[in-house]
């Protein structure tokens, strides 16, 4: 655990030291539909999260930001700092104009004065977009760099991260976004199929701590999930077939929640019969264990054989039955002598 302190330790330090060389005076005018009075909020993006960083009054249903901010980066503007805000890419530009539609944000928003933001726009309308080729065509765009860290990180190898990487101009290597995939590529490589799992400790819903090598002796699934998490929920009912048809033939599976409100996480646990070890440091997408893993979406999964080491990642569905099946499908079910 020291290490991976003194990694976002020093991830925050780049960031900052990012911040400080590329201040940029930036005036954001905007119009929110259907608001006449509260305020407007201006975040920041961090870790794949979103943090307030301003805010300024709505008057006449209208605000203004003039802010000295970091550029090139993304930003977002909300008039509900809990809830997902209009993203906003601010590159080498001061003058930019917004009408907020609190509706939907994304449907009938729109900001003019930002190149990065039209580049983003352009690249949400093409579905089948490669992203080495988009890095091509757009160099030394922040979008490039924001696509392939939030978009494309989890699909690619730590060698296929570090030749787009590459393809990057050398001005974006700095930026926050190029260092976090750096560090990943290092993550991954000690995560890939073949190596021994990093073992690590968290809390159970009890509070207890739990070592994940103390549930080594069988085929164990780590598999990375949170309540929030909508294609979590909906794998859920797979995993729970796939452990009822294989735990007595020596499977398990050792649950990991990347939860921020502990209530959630328990109603989840109980609605979806999820019967096996849950664990949690509570962190949300700051969670101590999947940053081990490298995890940066969910649901994800690590299935080890019985010594510990990785044999199989992401297996979902029908291709996670195939699996065990074809490890375990011919093992007799452990059978337990009741006593008399």
């Amino acid at each position: 655990m020291k290490s991976l302190i003194l990694l976002t330790t020093a991830l925050l330090a780049n960031s900052v030291l990012f911040a400080q060389s590329r201040t940029t005076q930036v005036t954001i005018d905007g119009t929110v539909t259907g608001v006449t009075s509260g305020y407007v909020y201006l975040q920041k993006f961090e870790d794949k999260i979103f943090h307030s960083i301003d805010s300024v009054k709505v008057q006449n249903g209208k605000f203004r930001f003039k802010s000295s901010i970091p550029v090139p980066e993304l930003y977002g503007l909300t008039v509900d700092s809990k809830k997902a805000p209009l993203f906003l890419f601010l590159e080498n530009t001061n003058a930019v104009k917004v009408i907020l539609d609190t509706a939907s944000y994304y449907k009938n928003s729109t900001v003019s004065g930002s190149t990065g933001q039209d580049l983003f726009e352009k690249y949400k309308k093409t579905s089948d977009v490669k992203i080495d080729e988009f890095i091509k065509e757009n160099p030394s765009s922040i979008v490039s760099a924001y696509v392939l860290y939030r978009n494309y990180a989890y699909r690619l190898t730590p060698e296929q991260i570090g030749q787009n990487i590459n393809l990057l101009d050398k001005s974006l290597h700095a930026t926050p976004y190029v260092k976090t995939l750096r560090q990943l590529i290092a993550t991954l490589d000690k995560v890939s199929i073949g190596k021994q799992a990093t073992d690590f400790t968290a809390s159970d819903p009890q509070g207890k701590a739990v070592k994940l090598s103390d549930h080594f002796g069988k085929y164990l699934l780590i598999d990375f999930w949170a309540a929030w998490c909508g294609p979590c929920r909906k794998e859920n009912p797979n995993l729970v077939n796939a452990y009822q048809k294989f735990k007595d033939k020596g499977f398990d599976v050792y649950g990991v929640s990347l939860d921020k409100n502990k209530e959630s996480w328990l109603k989840a646990i109980d609605k979806d019969g999820l019967v096996w070890t849950q664990v949690s440091d509570l962190k949300y997408w700051h969670s101590e264990p999947a940053a081990l893993y490298g995890v940066r979406a969910i649901p994800a999964n690590f299935l080890l054989d019985p010594e510990g080491k990785i044999i199989g990642k992401n297996l979902k569905g029908e291709e996670l039955h195939k699996k065990l099946e074809e490890l375990l499908g011919d093992k007799p079910a452990t059978v337990t002598k009741s006593s008399k």
